[in-house]
């Protein structure tokens, strides 16, 4: 696997990451309410749930390189119009498009990851990508964080764009392209109706959506946890840098053999059980030693999770429909960011508990997940159990 994309999925990870502690207070500065901010929060997934979608389609068609080009240097250039946002209207808009231009990256790059592993490996090299957006967990909060307490939010997303521009150029000139021009004959965009019923891509998407409500959740919710308790956006920053570090060291060390020696969707049962319950600390604690601990166990469900998940879709699917598979997959990944902030700032504006109602709907959802997978297990293989390379 090329180092250079595992920089590149950093640098994808580490646009999202940077604003989680920004973006709230930018939101609320320039006079959004708390349903408002939510929304601006959700935009942004809910447009790059459609990108997902889409560029799933032209991720197998024209292959995975030229997306991921492309949608670097058009993020790149997005960021940029941050900095002049006036009201919250004009910074909805902003993450509106940039949620749409990012959505070929991470689909493409997992898409690639897929491509250049066998199937016994594959959980280790989920593993290792995971390592590559723990490093985005812990440096991008915490650069955000930082820079935002000493007034200079519009530096963050500066900075970020000229980041893009110099991983763009380094991508084109170092990773080549992992699918060849003779399978692209064989690509349907009707694989999406097939893909969409597929057991196994269900059983990941479900899963994305039920993490990524308790990701959604944090990014509208802990700056304001923080606040409460009389401490600024640097520990916000720092808070979410600990369940990256937490992340990092089950996805670096040889724990992370367990990725591919246990049964991925019992890992995604038990990380699902470890996330809510950070949840449920977040709502009933107010000690930052509590909140601290509650984030170290947030990362450790986040870290069972993720490099399962996204083994699961590798696994069920092939060359020809990877990009949209991902495409699936990640729309679901974005749809539980949007539904988690937006469901937050709801909750947080008529009573007051979004922590508990995730941790709650995040339960719902892992045993909505396990009846399901254990029930598939009852009845008749899926289709790509004949193990499609």
């Amino acid at each position: 696997m090329s180092v250079v994309l595992y920089f590149m999925i950093m640098v994808a990870f580490l646009d999202t990451f940077v604003q989680l502690p920004i973006i709230t207070p930018y939101a609320v500065s320039l006079g959004a309410t708390n349903l408002m901010t939510g929304a601006i929060i959700a935009v942004y997934s809910l447009s790059n749930m459609i990108g997902n979608i889409f560029a799933g389609h032209w991720i197998d068609r024209f292959g995975r390189k030229k997306l991921l080009l492309i949608s670097m240097f058009l993020v790149s250039a997005i960021l940029l119009l941050y900095p002049i946002a006036q009201n919250s209207e004009q910074l909805f808009f902003i993450r509106l498009i940039h949620g749409l231009a990012g959505g070929a990256l991470i689909p493409a790059a997992f898409a690639y990851v897929g491509d250049k592993t066998r199937r016994e490996g594959r959980g280790r090299a989920m593993a290792f990508t995971g390592g590559s957006i723990g490093f985005a967990a812990i440096s991008g909060p915490a650069f955000g964080g930082a820079v935002a307490a000493r007034g200079e939010i519009e530096w963050v997303f500066v900075i970020i764009s000229a980041i893009f521009i110099m991983t763009a150029f380094l991508v084109m000139r170092t990773v080549e392209e992992s699918f060849i021009t003779v399978e692209r004959g064989k690509v349907n965009v009707r694989d999406f109706g097939v893909l969409i019923t597929e057991p196994k891509i269900i059983q990941a998407s479900l899963s994305a959506y039920a993490l990524m409500i308790g990701n959604g959740t944090l990014a509208f919710a802990l700056p304001l946890k923080v606040e409460s308790i009389g401490m600024d956006s640097a520990t916000t920053g720092l808070l979410l840098s600990v369940y990256g570090v937490t992340a990092l060291l089950i996805f670096l060390t040889p724990v992370n053999r367990l990725f591919d020696r246990q049964d991925p969707m019992r890992l995604i049962f038990l990380g699902l059980f470890l996330v809510g319950l950070s949840m449920l600390i977040l709502t009933l604690f107010e000690a930052f030693l509590i909140i601290f601990i509650a984030m170290i166990i947030y990362g450790g469900g986040f870290a069972l999770v993720f490099p399962s998940m996204n083994r699961v879709v590798s696994d069920a699917s092939s060359k020809v429909d990877r990009g949209k598979a991902y495409g699936i997959f990640y729309a679901a990944f974005s749809l539980g960011v949007v539904s988690g902030s937006f469901i937050a700032g709801a909750v947080a504006e008529w009573f007051g508990a979004p922590f508990f109602f995730a941790a709650v709907l995040i339960w719902i959802l892992a045993f909505v997940l396990s009846f399901y997978y254990y029930r598939q297990l009852r009845s008749v293989p899926s289709r790509k159990d004949k193990i499609r390379l």
